[in-house]
C-alpha cells in the first residue's frame, strides 16, 4: 500500500505526477493558508507533509502527526516550522535555499533601482493624470546610482550575488556579517567589511539579507532609523519581522529616511489599509523574491526530492537540524 502524503497547496503538474507514482497524495484546494482544523485532521495518518511559508507547523500539529517522517517545505525559510521540536520527534525537515539566490538578488536590485529612480511612483503619477504637474526642473527627481554606497547586511549567497549586481552599476559596497569573509572573496566581490554601526551610518542604501532569529527580531527600529542618513533607503527581501513596521512607518512619514522597498512583512498578506500602503516613498512587493517560472519549478523539484529522501529516513538534500 502506498504511503500517504498531504500537500497544503497545489504544486506544479510535473511534481504532482511524480508524487502520484509513489504515494497516495491529497492536496488541499480551499482557503490559503490551510485552516488549522483541517491541517490537524489531515496530519494524523500521513508519513509526508509538503507545506508552504504561511502554514504554521507548531507543536500541536507535530504531536498529532503520529506517523510523520518528513516535512518538506516549499520555501527557503523554515521559521514557520517548530523544527527543534520536530527534530526531537525524529521528523526530517527539508527546505529549498540555494535555488532562490539569483531571483531574490534580482528583486532586491530591482527595488533599489525603483527607489532611487522613482519608477513606480512615476507610474502612479501617470495613472492619476498628474504628469503635467511635474514639469519643473526640480520636480520629481530621483538620484544617481553611481558612486552611492550600498550596505549589505548578511553577505551570504543572496547578499554576495546582490553585491555583484551593484558593482556593475558603479555602486560602492560595504557589508556586515556575523563572520568576516576571506580577503580573497572580499577582493573578488569588491566589498569592504564594516561594523554594524558604520553600515547604518555610512550607507545610502541598506539591503537586508539575514534570517529571522531572536537576535534579528525587529533589529531595525526607530533608534536605528535615526542613525541612518536622511536621504538613505532601506530594502528588505529577507524576513518581515527583522523590521519594526510601526517604526518604519514613522521613519518614512517624518522623512527620517528617504524611502523603503519591502517584499516581506511582519504578518502576511497585508491589506489595502495597511499604513505602508498609504505612503508614496515606499515600494511594496507581495513576497515575490523567488517568483520566477524557472526558480519556482526548481523549488518544486527539490521539495519532492527532499520528501522522497525523508520518507526513506534519509537526510534531505537541504536539511534543517541534521
Amino acid at each position: 500500500m502506498k504511503k500517504k502524503v498531504f500537500l497544503t497547496r497545489r504544486l506544479h503538474k510535473f511534481a504532482l505526477e511524480e508524487l502520484k507514482k509513489k504515494y497516495q497524495i491529497e492536496v488541499h484546494s480551499g482557503k490559503i493558508p490551510i485552516p488549522k482544523a483541517k491541517l490537524c485532521s489531515k496530519i494524523k495518518d500521513v508519513e509526508g507533509l509538503i507545506c508552504f511559508p504561511y502554514d504554521k507547523i507548531n507543536r500541536e500539529i507535530i504531536d498529532l502527526a503520529k506517523n510523520l517522517k518528513v516535512i518538506s517545505t516549499y520555501s527557503v525559510g523554515f521559521d514557520h516550522i517548530d523544527w527543534i521540536y520536530a527534530k526531537k520527534k525524529k521528523i526530517r525537515i527539508g527546505y529549498t535555499p540555494e535555488v532562490l539566490t539569483d531571483a531574490t538578488a534580482d528583486l532586491a536590485f530591482a527595488l533599489l533601482i525603483d527607489l532611487l529612480r522613482r519608477v513606480s511612483e512615476g507610474d502612479r503619477i501617470i495613472r492619476k493624470g498628474k504628469w503635467r504637474e511635474i514639469y519643473g526642473a526640480y520636480d520629481y527627481v530621483g538620484v544617481d546610482l553611481q558612486d552611492k554606497t550600498l550596505g549589505i547586511l548578511g553577505l551570504g549567497r543572496i547578499g554576495s550575488t546582490l553585491a555583484k549586481r551593484a558593482k556593475a552599476f558603479g555602486i560602492n559596497v560595504i557589508y556586515h556579517n556575523r563572520d568576516k569573509i576571506s580577503k580573497s572573496k572580499e577582493k573578488s566581490l569588491g566589498v569592504k567589511y564594516v561594523s554594524f554601526e558604520k553600515l547604518i551610518s555610512q550607507s545610502d542604501i541598506i539591503s537586508i539579507h539575514v534570517p529571522h532569529t531572536p537576535e534579528t527580531e525587529q533589529m531595525f527600529n526607530l533608534r536605528i532609523f535615526k542613525k541612518m542618513k536622511k536621504l538613505s533607503f532601506i530594502i528588505n527581501t529577507s524576513r518581515g519581522k527583522v523590521i519594526n513596521e510601526k517604526d518604519l512607518v514613522t521613519a518614512l512619514k517624518k522623512k527620517i529616511i528617504a524611502g523603503a522597498g519591502i517584499d516581506v512583512f511582519e504578518s502576511e498578506p497585508i491589506g489595502k489599509n495597511h499604513p505602508l500602503v498609504k505612503l508614496d516613498n515606499v515600494i511594496l512587493a507581495p513576497h515575490i523574491g523567488s517568483s520566477t517560472k524557472e526558480t519556482r519549478a526548481k523549488m518544486a523539484e527539490i521539495t519532492v526530492r527532499n520528501l522522497n529522501l525523508g520518507i526513506k529516513g534519509k537526510k534531505p538534500i537541504y536539511s534543517v537540524g541534521y
